[in-house]
């Protein structure tokens, strides 16, 4: 494609791209509350994953998907050299906010351009390639746990039991994948480094007036899946202490995670975020509940603290409700930081381009989460208006946007430069 040489661009040219970019990416799942609903692999999610391979294989990208479904474009100056990885995750929650993830693919998409224009006319050629990266189910929303994708590419999951993990309606990861052109081989390029550039999904940016966080750590999460089993029968006729009634189990485990949010403060997020009842209807007593219970805090002790009143709380439900209840750890992450020297990078870049800044933690879990763990890794945030997220409302302002993404170049511009090596 024919373009403008790139030094001439200005700051409004280079803004403009983004957010004309960011809307049509928008336009994929749209609801008419301004949100995005496309779940992993349903048709808005592959509709969005053409539109990305299409956006990126026109810039001289060579798009391709390993073995579960991660979606990467490649942009080689120098074979067999590995590759700095930039990206997020293009999949949303059922009536989800059209920010979460996406920018950050869209983001890496317009820093990895801008950087390759860059090189061209300059005629440098960096030490490592780059790499935009769509990571598989990052929301963990249709097919459980979340982060799959990064989590197989890492080797924190085996790709096989990914592949055989069934949505409820009974659909496998592999025959989604495989519906949607998006079943792919082999384990991805080789990293050199990773970034992510997120919103913040809270308020501290935003209520501070700060443009970028500075992500240093993230809280430890213990998520659990737990399986409620009763009895079925009548609810009219079945005397009440006959009962064994898995929802009202189910129930008091709602509550309790509640109590122990609430009696360890505010340093204690706890959820129950998914119910699946059966049999579901009107007048039976529910035999089964599957639920998802999750516990988050920046202090690991205290979710040891949690998880043992948990399994108190637990004993005493099934005495009270009459019900046997089974427990799995879905998923877990540990409080471990992030590459301190990333965090010092980011910093002199934003102080560079004149930016506002702050260290921060992230309380929910990102791909770079993962990642992290195995090369080195930078995480970033811009605000969120009012701390609003997976909800239709959610919303970052045109302006953080486009700094973020210039920050973002910025960053990968010394990755790919070894930086980090």
């Amino acid at each position: 494609m024919t373009d403008p040489a790139y030094s001439q661009l200005t700051a409004e040219q280079l803004d403009a791209e983004v957010l004309a970019d960011f809307r049509e990416l928008s336009r994929f799942g749209e609801t008419p509350r301004g949100g995005v609903d496309r779940e992993a692999m349903t048709a808005p999610d592959v509709e969005q994953r053409g539109w990305l391979t299409a956006w990126l294989t026109e810039r001289g990208f060579r798009v391709e998907c390993d073995r579960v479904g991660n979606q990467f474009g490649l942009y080689t100056w120098t074979p067999g050299a590995p590759y700095v990885l930039l990206g997020s995750h293009l999949d949303s929650q059922p009536l989800g906010g059209k920010f979460d993830g996406a920018y950050g693919v869209l983001a890496a998409a317009q820093a990895a351009w801008r950087l390759v224009r860059r090189f061209e006319e300059s005629g440098h050629t960096p030490r490592h390639n780059i790499a935009v990266v769509n990571w598989f189910n990052e929301e963990g929303s249709r097919f459980q746990p979340s982060m799959m994708g990064s989590s197989v590419y890492t080797g924190k999951m085996d790709a096989d039991a990914a592949l055989k993990t069934v949505d409820l309606t009974g659909v496998s990861v592999a025959e989604a994948l495989e519906a949607g052109g998006a079943l792919g081989t082999g384990d991805g390029p080789e990293a050199a480094a990773y970034a992510e550039i997120h919103i913040e999904q809270g308020r501290h940016l935003d209520e501070e007036g700060v443009t970028i966080g500075l992500v240093e750590a993230t809280w430890a999460a213990q998520k659990y899946h737990l399986i409620v089993t009763g009895d079925q029968s009548h609810t009219g006729s079945t005397v009440i202490s006959d009962r064994h009634d898995a929802l009202l189990g189910a129930s008091h485990l709602v509550v309790a995670a509640r109590e122990i949010a609430d009696r360890f403060g505010p340093d204690m997020h706890t959820s129950v975020g998914q119910m699946v009842i059966e049999p579901n209807s009107p007048v039976v007593v529910a035999r089964e509940v599957r639920l998802h219970l999750d516990m988050r805090s920046p202090d690991e002790s205290l979710v040891a603290q949690a998880d043992a009143l948990l399994h108190e709380r637990i004993a005493e439900i099934e005495e009270l409700a009459s019900v046997r209840i089974e427990k799995d750890t879905a998923h877990s992450w540990g409080l471990l930081p992030y590459d301190p020297r990333g965090v010092e990078l980011s910093r002199e870049v934003a102080e560079e381009l004149g930016l506002s800044h702050r260290d921060i933690m992230t309380i929910a879990g990102h791909d770079s989460t993962n990642v992290k763990d195995v090369v080195p890794s930078v995480m970033l945030f811009v605000p969120s208006v009012d701390g609003v997220s997976h909800n239709e409302g959610e919303y970052t302002t045109d302006a953080d946007l486009c700094a973020g993404v210039d920050l973002f170049t910025g960053v990968a511009a010394r990755l790919v430069g070894g930086a980090l090596d």
